[in-house]
């Protein structure tokens, strides 16, 4: 069963930014399609979509990523990897989409359209839909004099005011398996693909290029982390408009 619960009128408010950096695109760019998954260890829906979320990530294109909330650890396990940035990043899709509630296992694709995580069929579809954008910025990653790793954000050529966005980097682990020992997957061993650990808001984009480093070295008191990714959201609709995935091990 999809489990729901009503979300508050203070729900987040999106802030994500079109990136730009040193050199130009237009509106014939296309980038990688952003799946995220909204998903808990308590939630005996959630095991279906988690898994297929591993499917997707080792696809070509698809940048997938799995935000754990914190709304269902009241049922008898407390998720491990949840945190209240997760919680808080769904709760601004329902505002956008219009829901009165947020749900697991939801999936979100390319801020555009989101869909039960454990159907494959409308996931398959969303992608395809999202594919088919013309719109997309292209985001690239380059390490600085200092060695430091920076996103490179192009110019964008559009016709009118540009179109306002947040930039966010999202640091994740590429695998976890866990016993959960109580709550409704009690007695499960279940893994989970592209964990997000870390949510950071970089800034702003307005259509310039621009480069902005990326704090990739501070993961967290536990360590570093596998991979990063970029995205850039529109302010306005939410929509991805471009994003860029770096496994960290390659900033050795």
């Amino acid at each position: 069963m999809i489990r729901f619960i009503p979300i508050s009128a203070a729900a987040a408010v999106f802030a994500l930014a079109l990136l730009t950096g040193g050199s130009t695109t237009t509106l014939a760019d296309k980038g990688p399609v952003v799946v995220e998954l909204y998903t808990s260890q308590g939630c005996n829906s959630c095991p279906p979509a988690d898994a297929y979320l591993g499917e997707l990530a080792k696809r070509k294109n698809i940048i997938a990523l799995s935000f754990h909330v914190t709304y269902w650890d009241y049922l008898g396990w407390k998720d491990r990897f949840a945190f209240k940035g997760a919680t808080k990043r769904q709760r601004a899709y329902s505002r956008h989409f219009r829901r009165g509630y947020v749900y697991t296992p939801q999936m979100v694709i390319d801020g555009q359209s989101e869909v039960v995580g454990s159907r494959h069929f409308l996931v398959d579809r969303a992608i395809g839909k999202a594919k088919r954008r013309a719109d997309k910025i292209t985001v690239t990653f380059k390490k600085a004099a200092d060695g430091k790793l920076q996103a490179v954000l192009p110019t964008r050529k559009a016709s009118g005011a540009a179109e306002r966005a947040t930039i966010w980097m999202v640091l994740f682990d590429r695998r976890h398996t866990t016993d959960i020992r109580r709550g409704e997957n009690g007695g499960k061993k279940l893994s989970y693909h592209n964990v997000v650990r870390k949510l950071t808001r970089l800034g702003t984009w307005d259509g310039e290029g621009k480069k902005v480093a990326l704090p990739v070295h501070a993961a967290g008191p536990d360590g570093r982390r596998d991979g990063c990714v970029v995205l850039v959201q529109s302010d306005q609709t939410g929509r991805i408009l471009g994003a860029a995935l770096m496994p960290l091990a390659q900033t050795n």
